[in-house]
């Protein structure tokens, strides 16, 4: 399995996540079956949020992991917190601090490697934040932070008020959803690709050696689908598929690789529960596309250049 260095950190990471948004519909055998194939791949890094399964995720994680081959040392373990479903977003030192506890009980462990801001909060006072990822740090139950969606001003305007430096920023981003790539190749154009709705995101990412991570990675739109073997996306799956013969792996292998080619070292999350699938997901990890095949995907995408 290849690794990353997370946030320029000189930790390594997966270059593949497993992430447990739907572990709550498994039995915590089920789970458990989960945990130890991804660590079998070589996977050591665990996504989760506190609103999965509203909690109920991280808790059949938390049960699962004890019945793992792998232990809680072996992995780096990340959760989010800050929205509160259907409410409010709430960044209120309060808030947060609740969150993570939360989290770590749930997840039956002491501390979070990683503690992500969900979503951007309007209401955000970035010297309140600030109070309470110290806190958290200080009493050990967090060692690293970061965010999630948000745009550069939003990560800057964070960071100047924190004593920790934000490593991860993590993004919906894949084959079908490339608009933070898009306007980059057509600057100085006046076409729909060359609208910025996300503020240099990449660029800012790579120069601030900020790791990535794509969410929903085979998904087009927000939430509108799966493009893997979707017939609305004929010759996408065409042009993946001869990839895919010529390398031996599944098409989603090749959406892996797909992203994982990009210079920005992104981590890639896998939200399967399927054993057998998270592998195929996960061989990605050991494919080097060529830029031309990259390039090839792009354009079957439904993509130019100017």
């Amino acid at each position: 399995m290849k690794t990353i260095n997370l946030g320029n950190s000189g930790i390594d990471a997966s270059a593949v996540a497993l992430g447990i948004m739907r572990m709550d519909a498994l039995s915590v055998d089920q789970a458990t079956k989960v945990i130890d194939s991804a660590a079998a791949l070589g996977i050591n890094y665990v996504d989760s949020a506190d609103i999965y399964g509203g909690g109920q995720s991280s808790t059949i994680f938390g049960a699962a992991l004890k019945k793992a081959s792998v232990n809680r040392d072996q992995l780096y373990i990340q959760s989010k917190g800050g929205i509160v479903p259907g409410k409010r977003y709430d960044f209120s030192k309060q808030h947060l601090i609740e969150a993570v506890n939360g989290e770590l009980e749930r997840l039956g462990v002491d501390y979070l490697d990683s503690f992500l801001l969900h979503r951007p909060d309007a209401l955000m006072e970035p010297e309140e934040i600030a109070e309470a990822f110290d806190e958290l740090q200080t009493s050990g139950k967090v060692r690293h932070f970061g965010v999630s969606n948000f745009n550069p001003l939003q990560v800057d305007m964070l960071q100047a008020a924190l004593n920790q430096r934000l490593m991860i920023n993590q993004l919906q981003f894949g084959i079908m959803h490339t608009g933070a790539i898009d306007f980059g190749l057509h600057t100085n154009m006046h076409d729909d690709r060359s609208i910025n709705h996300d503020g240099e995101i990449i660029e800012y990412s790579r120069l601030h050696k900020m790791t990535i991570q794509a969410w929903s990675p085979y998904q087009y739109g927000n939430f509108a689908g799966i493009f893997l073997d979707n017939p609305k996306f004929p010759e996408l799956n065409a042009a993946m598929q001869t990839l895919a013969d010529e390398k031996h792996v599944t098409k989603s292998a090749i959406a892996t690789a797909w992203i994982l080619r990009h210079p920005a070292h992104i981590q890639v999350i896998l939200g399967t529960m399927n054993p057998t699938h998270l592998a195929e997901n996960a061989a990605g990890a050991d494919i080097d596309l060529t830029r031309q095949e990259w390039y090839d995907i792009y354009f079957a995408a439904g993509n130019d250049l100017p």
